[in-house]
C-alpha cells in the first residue's frame, strides 16, 4: 500500500463496525494494520474461497488467545512496535485482558490508544449495552430525521457506527498521532458514537439558535419540509433528489418543470410549502427519472438521480472519478479523499484470519523461533 500514512503502524484488536472501518480507513491511507484475532476465528485449514468482508480489505491478521500469558506478551510487544492501538471493547475489557492503555503505554510512551464505544469511556451509559440507532437517538440526531407527522427514520446504522463513529476514531488517532510525534508522548483517544453523532448536528444547533429550525421534523429546510430539497416520485417509479437552495438554483429549477415562478408562492413561504411540493410532485410524475435528469443536464437546477447500489458503478461520474472500485472481485467504494502527492493504492483483498500472518509477524520483527513458539503453546494461530 502507499499514501500518506505509509510509515505508520497500527495494531488493531478484534472487533465489529466502526472500530474495523475506522482501521480500513487507516490502512486504505498507507497505514500497515495488523488485526488481532480470535483464535477461534482463524480456519483450521486453508480456505479456498476470497475473505469477503471489505471492512478488512488493505490489512493482515492474526490469531491471538488472550487468555494465555504469552498472548498477552504477543499483543504487547505489537503495542510497543506501533504507532497507535486500535479497541472498540467495552470499557474496562482490554484492562481486564491485561492490555489495556496503561499496560500498552508503559511499553511505549509515544503509543496513542484509540478507543471506541457508542456511550463513551465515562458517563452513567457507559456501560450499558446499545448499538448505533440507541447512539444517535441519544444525541439528538435521530429525531429530525423524517417526515411530518412521522417517526423517524433510522438512516441505516451510516450516523453513529461510521459517521459518528469509526471516521472520528481514525481522525482522533491521526491527529493524536502527529501530537506524538511533536512531543514524544501518546495519549488516550475516547471516541463515541454518541459525541460524533452530536458533533454532526452542529449545523442544525445554530439554525436552531436563531429560530431558522423548527424541532417538528419535516417542517425545516433540510428535512423534507421545503419542496425545493426534497425527493420526488417519478413516471417510472424511480426517483430524482432536489436540492434547490438559492434562489439561482430555484429559479433554473422552475424553468426545467416549465413552471412560471408567477405561478407559485414566493419560494421561502413555509405556509405554502405543503402545497407547493404537491405541485412539484404532480410535475415530476410526468416523465421518468433518466428524463428529467437529462432535461436538468448543463443548468443549476440541482437535480440528480437516486441511484440504487446496483447502478453507481456504472453512473459517468463515479466512473470517471473511479469512487466505486473492484477488489477481490468484489465491486465497494475506493480509498478517500484525494492525495495529489501521496495518493493511496488500490487495497489488497481483505484476507482470511491469520493468513499471510508470519509474514505480518517477520515485518514487524519477530523471528521463527519467537513465531514458532508461540504456535507451540497455542497462544498465536496462523492460517
Amino acid at each position: 500500500m502507499s499514501g500518506p500514512l505509509e510509515d505508520l503502524r497500527v495494531v488493531e484488536l478484534v472487533g465489529i463496525g466502526p472500530c474495523p472501518f475506522a482501521a480500513m480507513v487507516l490502512a486504505d491511507l498507507g497505514a500497515d494494520v495488523l488485526r488481532v484475532e480470535r483464535p477461534s476465528a482463524v480456519p483450521e485449514t486453508a480456505p479456498s474461497g476470497p475473505y469477503t468482508d471489505p471492512l478488512h480489505r488493505g490489512k493482515r491478521s492474526i490469531g491471538v488467545d488472550l487468555k494465555q500469558p504469552s498472548g498477552v506478551a504477543l499483543v504487547l510487544d505489537l503495542a510497543e512496535r506501533a504507532d497507535a492501538v486500535l479497541e472498540g471493547f467495552r470499557p474496562g475489557v482490554t484492562e481486564r485482558l491485561g492490555v489495556g492503555p496503561e499496560e500498552c503505554r508503559a511499553r511505549n510512551p509515544r503509543l496513542v490508544y484509540g478507543r471506541m464505544t457508542g456511550w463513551g469511556q465515562c458517563g452513567p451509559l457507559a456501560s450499558a449495552v446499545g448499538h448505533d440507532i440507541d447512539y444517535i437517538a441519544v444525541s439528538g440526531a435521530l429525531d429530525p430525521i423524517g417526515r411530518s407527522g412521522d417517526r423517524p427514520v433510522p438512516p441505516l446504522n451510516l450516523l453513529g457506527d461510521f459517521a459518528g463513529g469509526g471516521m472520528l476514531l481514525a481522525l482522533g488517532v491521526v491527529s493524536a498521532v502527529l501530537a506524538a510525534q511533536r512531543s514524544g508522548e501518546g495519549q488516550v483517544v475516547d471516541a463515541a458514537m454518541v459525541d460524533g453523532a452530536a458533533l454532526l448536528t452542529t449545523m442544525i444547533w445554530g439554525f436552531r439558535a436563531v429560530g431558522f429550525w423548527k424541532d417538528e421534523r419535516g417542517t425545516n429546510l433540510l428535512d423534507t419540509g421545503a419542496p425545493f430539497y426534497e425527493v420526488y416520485e417519478c413516471a417510472d417509479g424511480r426517483h430524482v433528489a432536489v436540492g434547490a437552495l438559492e434562489p439561482d438554483f430555484y429559479a433554473a429549477l422552475l424553468e426545467v418543470m416549465g413552471l412560471a415562478p408567477g405561478e407559485l408562492p414566493p419560494q421561502m413561504d413555509r405556509e405554502q410549502w405543503p402545497a407547493t411540493k404537491e405541485r412539484f410532485a404532480q410535475v415530476f410524475r410526468r416523465k421518468s427519472r433518466d428524463e428529467w435528469v437529462e432535461a436538468a443536464e448543463g443548468t443549476d437546477a440541482c437535480i440528480a438521480p437516486v441511484l440504487a447500489m446496483g447502478e453507481v458503478a456504472d453512473d459517468p461520474h463515479n466512473k470517471a472519478r473511479g469512487t466505486f472500485i473492484e477488489v477481490g472481485g468484489m465491486i465497494q467504494p475506493g480509498p478517500a479523499p484525494r492525495f495529489d502527492r501521496t495518493p493511496a493504492g488500490l487495497p489488497s483483498p481483505p484476507l482470511w484470519p491469520g493468513q499471510h500472518g508470519v509474514d505480518s509477524l517477520r515485518s514487524w520483527g519477530f523471528d521463527e523461533t519467537q513465531i514458532a513458539a508461540l504456535c507451540e503453546d497455542g497462544a498465536l494461530r496462523l492460517c
